[in-house]
Parts: structure tokens; C-alpha cells; sequence
């Protein structure tokens, strides 16, 4: 009987009915999210979908809205504002689908506002009072755990003159109405407390702090974008004023949201034009998505008590399961005044991102969605003073009407068996998964020189630690070097440097390629030649089998042995996710150090490698890459920068460096700083990795490429004509960058030649060195 592996087309119909019988089998990802496996006699690929706990995220369009929605996707596509037949079977689509919205409400049709969304009906609803109401006062009454939503509108409205008020909450992050009371002063004009919390699903004592406004003559708005089809969220029993409707939350939709305004509040106008949805909102009504968002409402209605009991029944199911395996969990929230679907659980001593990172076959998120990048405490757990332990391994899981009771108890053995494998005990460990497919970047939370520390935390480090008073430290912490140098005589020197990193590629023999790449740039920034390297390795071995620790090694090995090096050793620790990286040690003729605190006014600078590897790297770890963009990335970040320091030898190099974690910006920065020069780019010469300038565009960024950006800032005249992709491109934080490199000027032509004919073809002009204090970095385009 023969057995085959690999890829091959299959019947769509088949993945579906398969992954249902499988479901729960581990079977190793390959780069387009299907799932590779043995079969008798045959070569399948199949599609297993993760199991979706994470509706308070988002949720899917229902099946019935969907089809409402059809006919004006691909039959009728008038203007409701035209008043032929076209535009008359839209008007009436449109009004029908207000009627329905407000059914759910229990208001006026003509109450109803439609919207972009949730974030715009928050914008509506409170940049719209405070400003037409600006005459009777200028205070505004919020808490502490609001959506961004809605704080980024207050601190927008702090910078236009109004003063606002954060109240706390309490443990279970309920607002206090008494409190809600107290902070009212004879300038306070809207109070906006959110009716659920998307974190944790507490529930807000809506209907009392509404009765307390009215009574004082103040509006309240309540953001329900959370609530509304899950709960009944009637205006008429909270007694609010204003109300945020979210469609894609209730099964509508992405890109539509609704407002109830009660008649006779005013607003001011925000976005001006023509007088659509009475006057309040300019702009052509999108009929399609209004119907997707109206039939959303009557299927809510409808289904309401049917849904919350269901989605009730599945996250207690969840809650029940994890609680008997896992007691040391702590269940955030209210206990009883909560969403029927939300579940916030913290894990202790265990990092959220690290916790869903193992959780193969499942969709969480970490705290709330909107942040689902970061793993700094969240502003809701921290208001409701949730213990930092606890709160750094937060998961929120969110279930949904279509939940399954077999999908609820499959991801209770998900999420036992990984936290087991975070936190092992004498108990038998569960199984780790095949070598075979695995894809490191899910096993840590950070990627590549992306997971350094931030250059300004750094900066403040490194100024209280004395520098060596040793006269044969010729490179030491005087400098921004990452190599140090120590003379051994007048014509040798040993030159040091550590490097190591999480995964910036799911390969682990790439990673291992790609780490002794970025390592052994180091040496060949400082004008030396390398020697040997010793391994650094943390691995948790819990979680992933050795053998990826053995093609790690193996990639490293074999980039050294391309460098003409041998690894002969090294250090290994058992870690919660995985690192590695070289201490390379190498030579260096004392008097032809490069340093990157030498370059003077009218030298040319010069980069080796395209820019864009932190940015690619995030994409292909959110599966956003195109193929061939991340082949370039690897491509670029596994390229020696040996035959570029070659070539250099033979030029007057001023100062060297290579672009790593802090961005070209960051590392020029220091090069400017140590020398004591200013320095102009242009922009438009900088070389990108095909594919980085579209992802950025897009957003996708890592965190240590934003903090560049803010760290450089402050030194850096930017051309009015640049765009945010462009700051944001300049400061990525690469991996395994280029070499940048300040060389007398009127060699530069002849550099650019010979590193061109070396094979070192992305090499370009960017810039030059001049004088200037104090130091600035000017940015053209």
C-alpha cells in the first residue's frame, strides 16, 4: 500500500465535510492556510477553518441579510435621491431598512441616522452635541473604559476647549450613577457612558444614568455598538438621548452603522454637503449595506431571546469546561450584568499574544480586538485594577449564534492543552506538534530586530552605566555600535558582537539563515573580519519538538560555513517562545576600525540593501504577503554583507553601520549624533523590497517600527510633500539590514560601481553628510 504526501487540488465540496470529521486533528499549516496529510493513495490539501470565538470582533453577514441584500448588489442600483424608478425602489429600500431599524430600537423611524458605523455615529453623536450645545456649557462626563472610539473624540474635544470627566469603575467595571451624579457641575452638556464593554461584556447601569441627566437637562449618549442584537437595547426603557448602532457587530454588514438621535436634539453637521438622512449627514445613502444592516435588525429582533439564550449556554459551556481544568483562571467582568456571549479570562503568568499564539485551530483575541498587537495592559483592565499578573494573560472569547456546542467543547481542549504546555506541571504533558509545517512566527509575539527594546527606554539605560576607562577598548559603550572592538596589539584587534531574535520567518531553517546573517553584520560593519560564532538559543521545548531547534542550528551553519566561519559551540535556555542569534568574535586592523561616530561634512551616504523587512515580516505573519513579496524579504535579510564590506575596504569609509531594529532613520540618527554632522536624504532614492511601499500603505506596521518613528521625530525636518508611508518606511524596523555607510564624497561614484559589479545591486546613493548644529536630519523627497 503506497503513501503519498503533498499538495494537489481537491473537491471544494470535500474540504468542508472533511474538516468536520477531522476536526481537532493537528495537521501542519502550509503558507496559504491549508493543512497538509498522509493519505492512502492519494494527495490532498484541505482547508480546516479555526473555530470563531471572537464575534465581539466582528461577526459574519447572516445568510438572510445576505440575500436581502443581492438584489441591490446586481439589479437595483439607483440614487435614493433621484426621483425616477431607479431611484424611487432605492428610496423605498432605504426606508424600508430604517423601519426595521427602528422597530429593534423601539423609536421613530425618522430617529434613525445612518451611518459609516459605530466609530462614526460616536463621532456624530458627541463631537455633534458638545459643539450644538457648546452655548449652554463645555463639560463632558465619560468613564474610564470606553471604546477608542469614543475616548479619542473627548481628547479630540479636551483640544478644542471642552473639559471632561473619567469616571472609575468598580472591580467588575461598572460605573457608579451616584458618582455619574456627583461629577455633574452647571456646565456639563452630554454624558456618554458605553451600555456594554467590549472587553469584558459588563453591562452599564444605562436606564439610571439616564433618568440622572434628564432630571438635570443634560443629553446622554450610550455606544451600543456592542449590545444591540444581543441584548434588548430598547431607547424608550434606557431613556438616552443618542445611541450607536455597529452593523457588522449583529450579523450586518462591515462599513455600515446607524445613530437614534430623539427628536429635538440638536446636533452640529460633520460631514457637509447635500442635505441626506434630514440634513444630519451629507453623502449619497449606501442603499446596499442600509438593507444588509435593516434585515441584520429584524432577524435580531426576531431571533432575539433565542440568540442570547443559545450564545449564553455556549460561553458558560466554555467558561464551566476551562474552570474544572484550568481553576487558577479569573473570569473579568460582572458575574451577572454581563453580555450573554463574553467571556474575558486571564490566564496568570502567561502573556496573552504567547497564550493565542499556541492556540492552532482557534480565534480569539487578546483583550479587545482593537489592540490585539500589543500586550500592554489594556485601559479597561486597568481601570478595573485587574492584578498585572492576571491582566497580562487576558483572552477574550466571544461567542456567537452560530457557536456549536462540539466547536465549544473542541476549544476547550485547545485552550487547556496550551495553557498545560505554557505552564507545565508533573502532570503528562500534552502532545507538541509536528516538526513538519510549523510556522514559528505563531509561537512569539514579536519578530526579528521589530522585538528590540524602544530606542528612548534604551537611550536612558545606557546614560547611567559608566563607560570602560581601559585604553585598549578602542569601540566600547561610548559609541552606538553594536559590535565592541579591544586591542590586542598595534596591528590586531578582536572585535565582539551578540546578536540574537524571535522569529522573523516560519521556516526554521531560514530564521537560523536570516539570525547569522543579521549577527555576522555586526563584524562587517566595524571593517572586520569574522573568526568564529557561538550559538544562542532560548527554545521552549515544551511547546515545539526538538527538531526545530536542530534546523534552526542548521540554517545557521550553513550561512556560517557561506562566511567562511564555524560555529563551535554555545549557550541554550529553556524559553517560553523561541530566540537565537550568534556572539561572533572577529579581527580588525586597530587602524582601519569603521565606527558609526567618524562621518564628516560632505561625505556621501550610501545603503546596501533595500528597506522593508519589518513591515513584509508582519504581513506574512498576518498572511497578508504575496508569495513573491516574502520570497524578497528573505531573500534580502538572508544576504551576507560580506562582499559589500569587501568592497569597502578598499574606499575611505568614514563611519559604517548596519540598518537593524532601529529603522535607517534611527541608525542614521546615531551616526549623525556620534560624528556630530547633520545629514540630508532623499527619499525617493532609498531602495524598497517590492511589496513593502502597498503594506504600509495599508497599515501593517510593527510596534518597534511605530516606536522608531516616534523616536526619530523630533531630529528630522520632513519635506511637506512626503506621506505617513513614507516616515513609516524610513523608520522600519529591519532585520538583517544593509550595510549604511558615510564615504568620502567624491569617491561615491566609483563606490557605487564597484558594489554593483560585486553583486551588490541594490546599492544607491541616498544622501550626504554636512555640517549643522544642532543635529537634524532633513528628510526630502
Amino acid at each position: 500500500m503506497n503513501i503519498h504526501s503533498g499538495y494537489e487540488k481537491y473537491h471544494t465540496s470535500n474540504f468542508i465535510l472533511f474538516a468536520k470529521f477531522c476536526r481537532g486533528a493537528y495537521f501542519p499549516y502550509d503558507s496559504q492556510g491549508f493543512k497538509k496529510r498522509h493519505f492512502h493513495d492519494q494527495k490532498i490539501r484541505i482547508f480546516v477553518k479555526p473555530i470563531y470565538l471572537d464575534y465581539n470582533a466582528t461577526t459574519p453577514i447572516d445568510p438572510e441579510a445576505a440575500a436581502a441584500m443581492r438584489p441591490f448588489l446586481e439589479e437595483h442600483f439607483g440614487n435614493p435621491s433621484s426621483s425616477h424608478w431607479y431611484g424611487a425602489q432605492a428610496k423605498k429600500a432605504l426606508e424600508s431598512a430604517r423601519r426595521q431599524v427602528a422597530q429593534l430600537l423601539n423609536c421613530q423611524p425618522e430617529e434613525i441616522i445612518f451611518t459609516s458605523g459605530g466609530s462614526e455615529s460616536n463621532n456624530l453623536a458627541i463631537k455633534g452635541a458638545a459643539f450644538a450645545y457648546r452655548d449652554k456649557g463645555n463639560h463632558i462626563i465619560t468613564s474610564q473604559i470606553e471604546h477608542p472610539a469614543v475616548t479619542e473624540v473627548c481628547k479630540y474635544l479636551e483640544e478644542n476647549g471642552f473639559r471632561v470627566t473619567r469616571l472609575a469603575v468598580d472591580e467588575f467595571g461598572l460605573v457608579d450613577p451616584a458618582a455619574v451624579e456627583n461629577a455633574i457641575t452647571p456646565q456639563t452638556i452630554l454624558i456618554t457612558i458605553m451600555h456594554a464593554n467590549n472587553e469584558v461584556g459588563t453591562l452599564q447601569p444605562i436606564a439610571d444614568i439616564a433618568r440622572i441627566a434628564r432630571a438635570r437637562g443634560i443629553l446622554c449618549h450610550t455606544d451600543a455598538a456592542q449590545s444591540v442584537g444581543k441584548i434588548p437595547a430598547r431607547v424608550d426603557v434606557l431613556g438616552v438621548d443618542l445611541l450607536s448602532v455597529a452593523g457588522h457587530k449583529l450579523y450586518a454588514p462591515k462599513g455600515i452603522g446607524a445613530l437614534f438621535v430623539r427628536k429635538g436634539v440638536r446636533l452640529q453637521k460633520q460631514v457637509h454637503g447635500a442635505d441626506h438622512e434630514q440634513n444630519r449627514r451629507a453623502g449619497t445613502e449606501n442603499v446596499l449595506l442600509a438593507v444588509g444592516l435593516g434585515k441584520a435588525c429584524e432577524i435580531a429582533g426576531r431571533e432575539l431571546e433565542k440568540s442570547a439564550a443559545h450564545m449564553l449556554e455556549m460561553r458558560d459551556r466554555l467558561f464551566h469546561r476551562l474552570k474544572e481544568n484550568l481553576p487558577q483562571i479569573k473570569l473579568n467582568g460582572h458575574p451577572e450584568k454581563r453580555l450573554p456571549n463574553t467571556l474575558s479570562l486571564s490566564f496568570p503568568n502567561i502573556e496573552a499574544n504567547t497564550l493565542l499564539a499556541e492556540l492552532e485551530g482557534l480565534a480569539a483575541s487578546a483583550g479587545a480586538a482593537c489592540h490585539s498587537d500589543s500586550v500592554d495592559l489594556s485601559a479597561t483592565l486597568a481601570a478595573m485594577k485587574v492584578a498585572l499578573p492576571y491582566a497580562m494573560g487576558t483572552v477574550r472569547f466571544s461567542t456567537g449564534k452560530m457557536s456549536s456546542a462540539e466547536e465549544i467543547d473542541r476549544a476547550a481542549e485547545i485552550v487547556i492543552a496550551a495553557v498545560r504546555r505554557l505552564q507545565p506541571s508533573s502532570e503528562t504533558l500534552p502532545p507538541l506538534p509536528p516538526a513538519e509545517g510549523v510556522k514559528l512566527t505563531h509561537f512569539t509575539h514579536g519578530l526579528g530586530c521589530a522585538c528590540k527594546l524602544r530606542p528612548q527606554a534604551l537611550e536612558k539605560i545606557l546614560q547611567q552605566l559608566p563607560a570602560s576607562t581601559d585604553p585598549n577598548v578602542l569601540v566600547g559603550t561610548a559609541t552606538s555600535d553594536d559590535a565592541a572592538v579591544y586591542r590586542l596589539g598595534e596591528q590586531t584587534a578582536i572585535v565582539q558582537t551578540v546578536d540574537f531574535f524571535t522569529p522573523i520567518v516560519d521556516d526554521p531553517g531560514q530564521f537560523g539563515a536570516i539570525a547569522a546573517a543579521n549577527s555576522l553584520s555586526d563584524i562587517y560593519a566595524m571593517g572586520a573580519r569574522p573568526l568564529f560564532a557561538l550559538n544562542i538559543v532560548g527554545f521552549p521545548s515544551n511547546r515545539l519538538p526538538m527538531e526545530v531547534l536542530r534546523q534552526i542550528l542548521q540554517g545557521a551553519q550553513d550561512k556560517a560555513a557561506e562566511a567562511g566561519i564555524s560555529i563551535i559551540g554555545g549557550h541554550t535556555i529553556d524559553d517560553s517562545e523561541p530566540k537565537f542569534g550568534l556572539a561572533v568574535s572577529g579581527i580588525v586592523d586597530p587602524r582601519r576600525i569603521w565606527t558609526n561616530a567618524a562621518a564628516e561634512p560632505g561625505d556621501a551616504l550610501i545603503l546596501t540593501k533595500p528597506l522593508g523587512s519589518g513591515i513584509i515580516a508582519t504581513a506574512m505573519k498576518r498572511g497578508l504577503a504575496e508569495a513573491e513579496t516574502a520570497r524578497a524579504a528573505i531573500r534580502t535579510m538572508s544576504e551576507l554583507n560580506r562582499a559589500a564590506a569587501e568592497i569597502l575596504s578598499r574606499f575611505t569609509v568614514h563611519a559604517c553601520t548596519d540598518v537593524t531594529g532601529f529603522g535607517l532613520l534611527g541608525h542614521l540618527l546615531e551616526m549623525a549624533r556620534g560624528s556630530g554632522v547633520s545629514a540630508v536624504i532623499q527619499t525617493s532614492a532609498i531602495p524598497l523590497i517590492a511589496g513593502a511601499r502597498e503594506l504600509a500603505a495599508a497599515g501593517v506596521a510593527p510596534g518597534g517600527t511605530l516606536n522608531n518613528l516616534d523616536f526619530v521625530s523630533p531630529h528630522v525636518r520632513w519635506s511637506e510633500t512626503l506621506s505617513h508611508t513614507d516616515k513609516i518606511l524610513l523608520c522600519d524596523a529591519q532585520t538583517s539590514g544593509g550595510l549604511l555607510v558615510s564615504v568620502a564624497g567624491d569617491e561615491a561614484a566609483e563606490l557605487l560601481q564597484a558594489l554593483r559589479q560585486g553583486g551588490v545591486s541594490a546599492a544607491t546613493l541616498i544622501g550626504k553628510c554636512q555640517e549643522g548644529s544642532p543635529v537634524m536630519i532633513t528628510v526630502d523627497e
